[in-house]
């Protein structure tokens, strides 16, 4: 097992009430909607994208009252999600989620010293507690909640925070998804574009490794293989669409970036970039 491995926790039912809130206004889920089909508002695999920027995925675990939720089917079959079903003990009563979310978090923490990093979707203060053990135990955890709803003190007792809404941002309104779905070998430049996109959020770099942004692309999807688009090899598989990356020498490795942000450069960046290096 790779020593960059990451456990992901979704308090899922927590993160669409927020976002629920945000778009029908404060309370509104609580008042009117809970009990109810929900229509599909998280970005499921954005959040994905995101927690695989810090290693291979091991454990996917997401805590809700199911039996409301199945329009988020495909995206949570697509992102290889384990639904663990919880239900709420009363009418008004909290769902119990992050009890459960946090007890599961610790034993595998415990059981798994593998796993690096934890990432925890969620706003709740009730997660401090877990942090500050996570912590302890010399691991890394990430917090991913929405701007409206997250508690300051969660978000500051993580290693590192990110809001929602800057992880999605380049995502238009969502659509609810329609049933009966198939999945299909995915986008090869869609895929790839995704790859690079959540490489330079993370770095600031819009040039990554050639090997980076294939092992991202792998954490993404896991069934990626070249011969599927009918290439050997991935550099092979870039030179299919040389209007949509740029490829150039680097010292070990060739580099990659999206061929929209290479055009924006002067005609002799790159050339510019060598000249004024230090020798």
């Amino acid at each position: 097992m790779s020593k960059d491995a990451v456990a992901v926790y979704w308090d899922f039912e927590n993160i669409h009430a927020s976002l629920f809130d945000t778009k029908h206004g404060s309370g509104a889920y609580q008042r009117q909607n809970r009990y109810t089909p929900q229509e599909v508002l998280v970005d499921v695999q954005a959040l994905y994208d995101f927690a695989a920027t810090y290693g291979n995925i091991a454990i996917n675990k997401a805590y809700c009252n199911w039996q409301w939720f199945s329009k988020y089917r495909q995206s949570l079959l697509k992102t290889a999600v384990e639904l663990i079903q919880i239900f709420p003990p009363g009418a008004s009563a909290k769902n119990g989620a992050d009890i459960k979310l946090s007890l599961d978090a610790l034993d595998d923490v415990l059981r798994f010293p593998y796993i690096s990093s934890v990432v925890v979707v969620g706003g709740d203060s009730d997660f401090i507690p877990l942090a500050q053990k996570i912590k302890t135990a010399g691991k890394q955890l990430i917090g991913v909640g929405c701007k409206a709803s997250t508690n300051p003190h969660w978000a500051n007792s993580c290693s590192e925070f990110k809001y929602y809404e800057s992880l999605v941002v380049e995502t238009a309104a969502i659509a609810a998804e329609p049933e009966g779905e198939e999945v299909v070998v995915k986008n090869a430049v869609e895929l790839i574009t995704r790859a690079i996109k959540q490489i330079e959020a993370k770095s600031g770099d819009e040039w990554a490794l050639n090997s980076s942004v294939r092992n991202m692309v792998k954490r993404l999807d896991p069934t990626f293989d070249e011969a599927n688009y009918d290439c050997k090899t991935f550099g092979a598989l870039l030179k299919k669409y040389p209007s949509k990356f740029k490829v150039k020498k680097g010292e070990h490795d060739n580099l990659v970036s999206l061929a929209e942000q290479a055009a924006h450069k002067p005609p002799h960046s790159a050339k510019a970039v060598k000249t004024i290096s230090p020798k």
